[in-house]
């Protein structure tokens, strides 16, 4: 009942958040094709191939924005139904985590929205063959945007993944080191995987990666770092209580 309860409210405030969205779809969509619209000749514009495309694609710009705008009360709807399960200690490290996952996965979007795609677009454009009209269809379009949306909103979230594994004991700081190499390789692979066959939108990919990365590494060490143990306590010998007896007896006895 309490997951339902949740649930149904997160719903809520995304539907409200969609309705207010709704009457400016088309502008959001603009607003989303603007770096390939920017990037296209003079006269280049973008195409709708389905008789239902220009209406439904808007609407899938609005609802993908209204979600991220209600995300922080969705947010707090899950941590509402999990906090009161989960140690007090374990409060401290979640709350932090979300909050920062969050943050990190926006700033990856807006990463790739102002820095990475007009650099993808403009190679793009400039690289058709003579005679040939850039026209994309908005509907593969906003696939587009969203495959790099997502490859690189999760990359801003490697330092949270560094840290979590860290703090559980999974892996230790001198393995993430040790392994440095093989995940600037791997950097370096899933941006030719995820980003358009150009060097510059790889490196772009890949370089964040890496330092995000030696970010994780960093923060690990400075969470990790082991109190200072107080030391063990040691019950008195005999000898010792005994002389603490009689030094008790003493003093009662010199008392007036």
């Amino acid at each position: 009942m309490e997951l339902r309860s949740r649930l149904i409210r997160a719903l809520i405030a995304v539907i409200l958040v969609f309705v207010c969205l709704f009457p400016f779809a088309s502008d959001l969509y603009t607003l989303l094709a603007q770096p390939l619209l920017a990037a296209l000749p003079k006269g280049g514009q973008m195409i709708a191939t389905d008789v239902t495309t220009p209406f439904f694609v808007p609407m899938k710009v609005a609802m993908m924005a209204a979600f991220l705008v209600a995300l922080p009360y969705v947010l707090y709807q899950i941590w509402a139904f999990i906090a009161p399960g989960m140690y007090s200690h374990e409060k401290r490290l979640a709350l932090p985590m979300v909050f920062a996952s969050t943050l990190l996965f926006i700033c990856g979007m807006a990463f790739a929205y102002f820095l990475v795609f007009p650099v993808v677009f403009g190679f793009i454009a400039k690289t058709a063959p003579a005679g040939v009209a850039v026209m994309t269809d908005i509907n593969k379009y906003l696939d587009f945007v969203l495959t790099l949306f997502m490859a690189f909103g999760v990359t801003f979230e490697v330092p949270i993944a560094v840290i979590v594994l860290v703090k559980m004991n999974l892996v230790t700081v001198a393995k993430l080191r040790e392994v440095r190499p093989y995940v600037i390789v791997g950097a370096f692979v899933i941006g030719a995987i995820f980003t358009p066959p150009d060097v510059v939108s790889q490196f772009m990919l890949a370089i964040p990666l890496w330092i995000l990365y030696e970010t994780g590494i960093m923060l690990s060490i400075f969470i990790s770092k082991p109190k200072t143990k107080e030391p063990d306590y040691e019950p008195m010998s005999e000898d010792e209580m005994d002389q603490e007896l009689d030094a008790i007896d003493s003093e009662q006895n010199k008392a007036p």
